[in-house]
Formats: C-alpha cells, structure tokens, sequence
C-alpha cells in the first residue's frame, strides 16, 4: 500500500493554492475527450483530504456532457485545478490534476488506464 503524503499546488498564475493528503496510489491516464485534450491526470480523494488555500474567488466551474463532474478552472491562467463530483455510491470526490501538485514529475507516476471515452 502506498504511503499517504501532503502536498501543496496550485495553478499556473499562482492565485489558487490547495493543500492536500493522498497515496498517489491510483493517478488516472483517462481517454475521455476532455481529459485528453487538456492532459488531465488526476487523483482522487474525499473532500476531507483536499483544501483550498487560497483563490476560491478566482474559480469557474465548467460543465460537459453529463454534468456530473464539476470542473474548477482558474479565470486568470485557465488551469484546471481540480473538479467535484460524486463516487458511484453518491459519496462526494474530489479529482485532483496531478499536474498542479507543486514539483510533481510525471513520468515518475504510474497512470492507471481509464476508458472514459466509452462512457
């Protein structure tokens, strides 16, 4: 079992910060359309797990298809920082992009393969 860590990231511009504890255990690699045309990677965790340290005002939600994941993007840079959404049990997730944890190599995270396209 991967040990759990706290990290700190946030957008490109700097204007919204989080903080957050996760295993990193499971990073997806999904194929869905908006996943791979922004380069999505994320983690995902219990809204407990996850602060917002700084920029909630500087936040857009962006919706597709089934609205079921509520997409936060800075309005200065346009990052998308994380998202909200709910597990299939109804239990509320927050799905972090892996690319805004501060330091964060991607090439040294194993992706999980996910099939969002077929969904």
């Amino acid at each position: 079992m991967a040990e759990s860590k706290t990290y700190t990231g946030g957008c490109h511009c700097g204007q919204v910060r989080f903080e957050c504890t996760t295993d990193m255990a499971m990073v997806t690699a999904c194929n869905c359309s908006i996943c791979t045309k922004k380069g999505l990677h994320f983690v995902f965790m219990p809204p407990s797990s996850f602060q917002l340290r700084a920029g909630e005002e500087n936040l857009k939600e962006y919706l597709f298809n089934r609205h079921a994941i509520r997409h936060q993007l800075c309005v200065d840079c346009g990052v998308d920082v994380f998202a909200r959404g709910k597990k299939p049990d109804g239990s509320d997730i927050v799905a972090l992009n892996v690319s805004c944890i501060d330091g964060i190599d991607l090439s040294k995270i194993a992706m999980t393969p996910v099939d969002g396209r077929s969904r």
